[in-house]
């Protein structure tokens, strides 16, 4: 039987299947994007397709203290999109 891995929103600090959550990922050279696979090299951090976390991640800057680096509003609105689209 296969493990399920589990990781925790950003936003809500709940713990869920990872394929439930948007991976976001920053590599080497300090290129953030979304990962819809799951298996980018980098580290990763996780929300749920939920627009309220999305909007305290923002608002909490989390997401520029977890990678250490300003975020681009575009990347904000990638999110958006995805989250929305679904």
């Amino acid at each position: 039987m296969k493990k399920i891995v589990q990781r925790m929103c950003m936003g809500c600090n709940t713990k869920k299947d990872k394929r439930e959550l948007i991976r976001i990922v920053i590599n080497k050279e300090g290129d953030i994007s979304l990962d819809k696979t799951g298996k980018l090299a980098g580290r990763g951090a996780y929300i749920c397709d939920n627009i309220d976390c999305l909007e305290k991640v923002i608002k909490s800057k989390r997401l520029e203290r977890v990678f250490n680096t300003k975020i681009d509003e575009e990347i904000y609105k990638n999110l958006r999109g995805v989250i929305i689209d679904k």
